[in-house]
């Protein structure tokens, strides 16, 4: 395992929520990466943003980590969601929430 891929395993496995993104949560620096943010502040889960941006290894990485060609990247206990369309078909079917509650991710409005 390359050190690039277990610093992306140490994130996913030590964070409740992780999401790979373009830019910070607080300035996103992409439109995709910007909605997946605005969604997680919207349901209220606590999550930490890593910004692929630093370091081209660290943005292919990703990519061969997941096998999924896009980014943002979601992980929530260490298993990786979706991209952008997932999480936001999730938050409007309205199974966004009840997925981060089931995985145990306190989030705004849960039970």
């Amino acid at each position: 395992m390359t050190a690039i891929n277990e610093f992306i395993d140490n994130e996913v496995k030590s964070n409740d929520v992780v999401l790979f993104m373009k830019g910070t949560p607080g300035f996103p620096q992409c439109g995709f990466s910007g909605q997946v943010v605005q969604i997680l502040d919207y349901v209220g889960a606590d999550y930490k943003g890593v910004n692929v941006l630093t370091s081209d290894e660290l943005r292919q990485g990703i990519k061969e980590y997941s096998n999924w060609p896009t980014i943002p990247q979601l992980y929530v206990k260490g298993e990786f969601v979706g991209g952008c369309d997932i999480i936001r078909e999730m938050f409007q079917a309205g199974e966004l929430q009840g997925f981060l509650d089931e995985k145990g991710v306190s989030v705004k409005g849960a039970a």
